[in-house]
């Protein structure tokens, strides 16, 4: 299918005290509504913002693709040359299995219609103990964040770069997405800070993300559908019908009067009824929960092996 591919502080803080910040919120396009008594200026982000911890790690195709989890939800970033990766006091750094981990995707690129979600984001943030802070999003002419809660004080110390590699100055900071990195903020309304780094996200990620969302591969479309519409919930597990999605996805599948096996190619799958584990080639996998026929002639799997026959496309 086709891929979408994107991707020492001098400043002075004036009538006001330096405090350790929290994270802004994603910068966004300002959309004033009208209320019945006044009106009121809603933000619609620019990118979203995604966390969680690295459970696993897998390198395939062009890119690696980490899987993360923050409580029940589970997302797998593709990590590929373009992608921004650096911890939260700017430096750069690899992702590794544990990371706690912040991404930033922009809001309107068309994602895979499969599960677990599956992003590309343009950053990666490695949280950690150390003090430092990170904003993402558009600011303006006065390098004020759209969401008014940050104005970036920047002086010859802050280190000023581009995603693109061109040389930039102060100045081309401005009506930009911005990737910031700061360690103090004033209290005032809006918070100030003198940035350690700034990067402009000027590469050409969020054009292509721009591409109409009918490209997506059908078949991973449909099965989506399938996920969407054929489920049950069993044990906090999302069970999905194994025979319409396998079919789907062009995978042979043979009943076996209590499972089934689900062959493609050098791919072939051993699944019995009541048993978590099953049958992978010549090795053994394991569901989180036993697959089950909960209707009559339909065996059900847990959703999270769909993201197992997807290896085969």
């Amino acid at each position: 299918m086709k891929k979408v591919i994107p991707f020492a502080m001098t400043a002075l803080l004036f009538g006001s005290v330096a405090v350790t910040p929290t994270a802004l919120a994603n910068g966004g396009e300002v959309v004033v509504t009208s209320g019945a008594q006044n009106d009121e200026a809603q933000v619609q982000p620019i990118f979203i913002k995604i966390a969680g911890t690295v459970e696993n790690v897998e390198v395939r195709d062009n890119a690696t693709y980490y899987t993360t989890k923050e409580g029940e939800n589970t997302n797998v970033f593709a990590v590929n040359k373009d992608t921004l990766v650096f911890d939260n006091t700017g430096k750069e750094v690899k992702l590794k299995k544990g990371d706690k981990v912040t991404a930033y995707n922009y809001a309107n690129k068309p994602m895979l219609a499969i599960y677990p979600p599956q992003y590309n984001p343009e950053v990666i943030i490695v949280e950690t103990e150390a003090m430092g802070s990170v904003a993402v999003g558009s600011f303006d002419k006065d390098l004020l964040s759209e969401e008014y809660s940050l104005k970036l004080n920047v002086s010859e110390e802050t280190k000023v770069s581009s995603t693109s590699g061109k040389d930039v100055t102060v100045a081309d900071l401005q009506e930009q997405n911005l990737l910031v990195f700061y360690a103090i903020t004033t209290m005032s309304i809006p918070a100030q800070t003198p940035p350690t780094k700034v990067i402009i996200l000027d590469n050409e990620a969020q054009e292509e993300a721009e591409v109409d969302t009918a490209e997506l591969d059908p078949v991973e479309a449909a099965v989506q559908a399938i996920i969407e519409t054929d489920f049950h919930e069993v044990e906090g597990a999302k069970m999905v019908p194994l025979r319409l999605i396998a079919e789907e996805l062009g995978y042979k599948v043979q009943s076996t009067g209590t499972g089934a096996i689900v062959s493609k190619g050098a791919l072939s799958f051993t699944i019995t009824r009541g048993e978590k584990m099953y049958g992978f080639n010549k090795a053994l996998g394991q569901f989180d929960v036993a697959p089950a026929l909960l209707e009559p002639t339909k065996t059900y799997v847990p959703v999270t092996f769909v993201e197992e026959l997807l290896k085969s496309k």
